[in-house]
C-alpha cells in the first residue's frame, strides 16, 4: 500500500432503531476514503466510496441485523483507487446490530387514570427497514418475543418509584385513586448482556383531583398562615392604638378651658 497516506482513527458505530452510522477521524487533506463492510458470512460491501466526509450512513448493508460485521476505513488518492495496490485501511471494532443497536424512545399515544387503575398505550419506535408494501418495521417486528417494555411510575411529587414490565403496547397498574402519578416508559431487551436498557419516554403525570395543596405543598400554606397572623395581629394593634388616641382625644376636649 501507499505508507505516506494516514489511516482513520477513532472508529466509532453510532446505532439507535437499527439506523447505523459509521464515524472516525481525522479530516482528508489531499487524499479521500472508502469504506468497506465485512460480515462473517456475507460479502463485502463499499460504502461512501472516494468520499471527504468522516461520516458513512451503512444501515441499508446491515440488513441481516443477527450478523456480526466489521468496517474497513480505506485511504485513497483523490485519483482513484490502485488496482494493483492495496491501500492503506484502518479496521474497526466488532458491530452486531441485533445486540449493539440502542433501542429509541417509545412514543406514548394515551394514558388515563380512572379510579385506581393507570393506563398507558403507547407505540414501538420504528426501523429505517421496511416490509415489502413499504411500511417501516419497528422494533418489535424484528426482535419479536425478545422485546418487552418496562413502565415506572411514581405519585406525583414523591421520590418512591414503582415499575411494571409488558410484552404488548399497555400498561395497566393499580393506583391511589386520590393521587396524581408520573411515569416514563423504555424498552428492554433481557437477553442482551449489554445495552439491555432502551432511552427513556418523555416523562408524563396525570392530573385527576389536584388540589392546592398537592400543586404547592404544605411549606407555602404555612407561610400563608404566618403572613395572615402577622396581618392580623398589626391589624389588632393599629385599632387598639387608634382607639386609645380617640378615646384620649375626647377626654381632652371635655376637659374645661383654663381660665373659666
Amino acid at each position: 500500500g501507499n505508507p505516506e497516506l494516514p489511516t482513520a482513527v477513532n472508529i466509532t458505530w453510532s446505532s439507535i432503531n437499527f439506523k447505523t452510522i459509521l464515524q472516525w477521524q481525522p479530516k482528508p487533506s489531499g487524499y479521500l476514503y472508502t469504506v468497506e463492510i465485512h460480515g462473517q458470512t456475507s460479502d463485502t460491501k463499499k460504502k461512501c466510496i472516494l468520499t471527504e466526509e468522516t461520516e458513512c450512513d451503512v444501515t441499508d448493508v446491515l440488513r441481516n441485523v443477527k450478523e456480526t460485521y466489521t468496517a474497513h476505513i480505506l485511504s485513497v488518492m483523490s485519483t482513484g483507487m490502485d488496482n494493483f495496490e492495496e491501500p492503506p485501511f484502518a479496521v474497526s471494532e466488532k458491530f452486531t446490530p441485533y445486540s449493539q443497536t440502542v433501542l429509541g424512545k417509545p412514543e406514548i399515544q394515551n394514558y388515563t387514570q380512572k379510579g385506581s387503575k393507570l393506563n398507558v398505550v403507547f407505540e414501538d419506535p420504528l426501523t429505517p427497514y421496511t416490509f415489502p408494501n413499504g411500511s417501516f418495521q419497528s422494533i418489535r417486528d424484528i426482535f419479536q418475543h425478545d422485546l418487552e417494555y418496562k413502565m415506572y411510575y411514581w405519585k406525583d411529587q414523591s421520590s418512591g418509584k414503582k415499575d411494571a414490565t409488558t410484552k404488548s403496547h399497555k400498561f395497566e397498574v393499580s393506583v391511589d385513586s386520590t393521587k396524581n402519578y408520573c411515569f416514563y416508559i423504555q424498552g428492554i431487551v433481557p437477553s442482551r448482556r449489554e445495552n439491555r436498557n432502551g432511552q427513556e419516554s418523555m416523562v408524563l403525570c396525570t392530573s385527576v383531583g389536584r388540589n392546592i395543596l398537592d400543586e404547592y405543598g404544605a411549606e407555602v400554606f404555612i407561610i400563608i398562615a404566618v403572613i395572615a397572623i402577622a396581618v392580623i395581629t398589626l391589624a389588632i394593634v393599629l385599632s387598639v392604638i387608634l382607639c386609645k388616641r380617640k378615646k384620649a382625644k375626647a377626654a381632652r376636649e371635655k376637659e374645661p378651658l383654663n381660665g373659666v
